[in-house]
């Protein structure tokens, strides 16, 4: 049987009361460990669950393919669907239960807000979707990971540094992809340290688990470090449209770096655009999701040279890189991204998340490789059981056997060229 790759996108609208009963319930609970997949040998142990057939597997994401995040939000999906459908047009994914499947990922649209990726949630259990992976942010994740653990429902590889997907806690299936904020903003921090140099660093950050996440990995970093000082932080709203009084209240501070844990594309633009016409040449923190230089630094008027410097955190090749393109593993993912990502424009270089995406699919074959009988509980047993995988493009190998760290754990601070990043060790 031959499927698409590409799944039908879904806008859920549910009701406020609805979406609130279900948050609610997931809270307070006595979460209980799911029953090990054939611990009993009984034939309810191998019973399919849903979303899963002789022939076909069922994935849901729910990203935003809409609104202000929606060019991380459809890359996001969009390298595992590239991934996918040259894999199902080459005969499908051998699993070790002996079958061979063809795989879908089927996209929901939550625009970014956490009350439709609740309501995203709800439809995929309507759809029989067998899990969720790579859906993209921490608000709209958090939302429903309580309700996923009181359904015994998959939510891998998510699309977020926020560590609480990788706790392994009882009950919950959860799995971060991405390297921890904590991890990024410590990597920027002990480099500034290791510089050697008198830096004062102003902070401007997202009111959540994002930005918090972020800082408070870049302050651990440089405690006891006598040669910096933050000299203010500053925070704002992910519903913010402006944060111009920040960066200039961030200037006024003689900070000769900025920290800038910002998630929103348009903000970061128009953030870097701002610190650019105050005539400020600060060395630049970004985090990985928002560094972009086709999708942030290019559309904001950044060079090489417009400031100091630019850093950020990376953990796989950058797909705009020209060795990316040159590699035989590169060629594949443009073909793969021209042929099998339709609806919309895709180059597959202007946000990182399609790399990451292609990546996580690379983890979901070999979890599907050692998934012995077709149930949830078996594919996370074989997800979190994986070590040493060398995909196509992550700096260093998977692992998922360590509790409290996501699947991809190896990050390098890189620093942008006028083209692209490259690695560094120190700032300077």
């Amino acid at each position: 049987m031959k499927t698409t790759a590409t799944g039908k996108r879904v806008l859920t609208l549910a009701a406020s009361a609805g979406v609130l009963a279900l948050v609610l319930s997931g809270c307070g609970r006595a979460a209980e460990a799911p029953p090990k997949s054939g611990a009993s040998g009984s034939a309810a142990a191998a019973e399919p669950s849903p979303g899963i057939t002789d022939d076909h597997l069922t994935l849901g994401i729910s990203t935003p393919l809409t609104g202000n995040t929606a060019g991380p939000g459809n890359c996001t999906a969009d390298g595992a669907i590239a991934y996918f459908g040259m894999k199902n047009d080459e005969g499908g994914f051998e699993f070790g239960d002996g079958k061979t499947r063809t795989v879908e990922l089927k996209e929901y649209d939550d625009q970014y807000d956490p009350e439709k990726a609740v309501g995203n949630f709800q439809q995929m259990v309507a759809d029989g979707v067998f899990g969720a992976a790579l859906s993209l942010g921490t608000p709209t994740n958090r939302a429903w990971r309580d309700a996923a653990a009181e359904e015994g429902f998959p939510q891998v590889l998510v699309m977020t540094g926020d560590p609480i997907f990788s706790n392994r806690e009882d009950g919950y299936l959860t799995l971060g992809l991405v390297p921890t904020y904590q991890q990024e903003g410590a990597a920027f921090g002990k480099a500034l340290a290791a510089d050697g140099q008198a830096h004062k660093v102003g902070i401007l950050f997202q009111n959540d688990d994002y930005g918090k996440g972020y800082s408070q990995g870049f302050k651990d970093a440089i405690k006891g470090s006598k040669n910096i000082e933050v000299v203010k932080e500053l925070s704002y709203e992910p519903s913010a449209t402006s944060l111009e009084g920040q960066i200039t209240e961030l200037q006024a501070t003689g900070a000769d770096v900025l920290f800038h844990a910002v998630s929103i594309t348009p903000l970061a633009i128009a953030d870097l655009q701002k610190v650019a016409s105050l005539g400020w040449k600060p060395t630049l923190f970004l985090p990985s999701n928002t560094a972009s230089p086709g999708g942030i630094l290019k559309p904001a008027g950044v060079a090489a040279d417009t400031f100091t410097g630019v850093y950020a955190a990376g953990f796989a090749q950058a797909a705009a890189a020209p060795p990316f393109a040159e590699s035989e593993a590169g060629k594949k993912y443009f073909d793969a991204i021209a042929k099998y990502v339709t609806g919309h424009e895709q180059d597959g270089k202007s946000f990182p998340h399609c790399v990451w995406s292609w990546t996580a699919a690379q983890i979901l074959e070999e979890a599907f490789k050692n998934m012995k009988e077709p149930t949830r509980e078996s594919f996370y047993e074989a997800l979190t059981s994986i070590k040493g995988l060398k995909t196509d493009f992550a700096f260093g190998p998977i692992d998922t056997t360590v509790k409290g760290s996501p699947a991809v754990q190896t990050v390098s601070l890189q620093k942008f060229n006028g083209n692209g990043y490259a690695n560094v060790e120190v700032v300077g």
